[in-house]
């Protein structure tokens, strides 16, 4: 994650989707699915008003709402908490000769936390704990090969995001498989 990006990196970076709802068409009208995908290419929450028009054009209701709100609301927090956690596991991985050093590396670390935050979100709004994108994955973990970026720290900081994401919310069992298949998923880019 330098300064400089590399020409590699800026297409990864563009492959490199968390989330994909190809699978939802059995689940979801499609009108729910645009939703769904035109917040993820706007990186953003889903609104208040995307979620009233998901509980309405859903033919099943979806429980966890309110949940999605809260976690959406509460996102700085949640995001910095999993942040300090890692600062106070790995204290000069944002000094200078530190993984996320300069500033900026540091930063881009910060913001992956709040779109994994955003994309687990989507997860729990369609009640669909199979949200994730093979191929986004692969080519995140080629990014994060290309860019040098600390893997154990990125998950530690998903795992904290669990964690401080739990304190708010109930009922925490059915939330927290949504954050474990992102987890599963990135520890799989440690083992090869």
């Amino acid at each position: 994650m330098s300064s400089q990006l590399s020409d590699r990196a800026k297409q990864l970076i563009a492959k490199a989707r968390i989330v994909s709802f190809t699978s939802w068409t059995r689940s979801h009208p499609n009108e729910v699915i645009q939703i769904f995908q035109d917040a993820d290419n706007e990186g953003r929450y889903l609104r208040d008003r995307d979620l009233a028009q998901i509980q309405t054009l859903s033919s099943s209701p979806l429980p966890w709402i309110e949940v999605v709100k809260t976690l959406r609301d509460r996102a700085p927090e949640i995001v910095d908490t999993a942040r300090e956690q890692v600062l106070a596991q790995y204290p000069a991985i944002a000094q200078p000769g530190g993984d996320l050093y300069p500033p900026i590396r540091a930063e881009s670390c910060w913001r992956d936390f709040w779109h994994f935050l955003r994309c687990i979100t989507y997860g729990i709004a369609g009640n669909n704990p199979q949200y994730l994108s093979q191929d986004g994955l692969k080519n995140m973990e080629l990014l994060y090969q290309e860019l040098r970026v600390p893997l154990k720290a990125m998950i530690l900081g998903l795992e904290n995001l669990k964690t401080a994401s739990l304190k708010h919310i109930t009922p925490k069992a059915e939330i927290a498989p949504y954050f474990d298949s992102l987890i599963r998923e990135l520890r799989q880019f440690q083992s090869q």
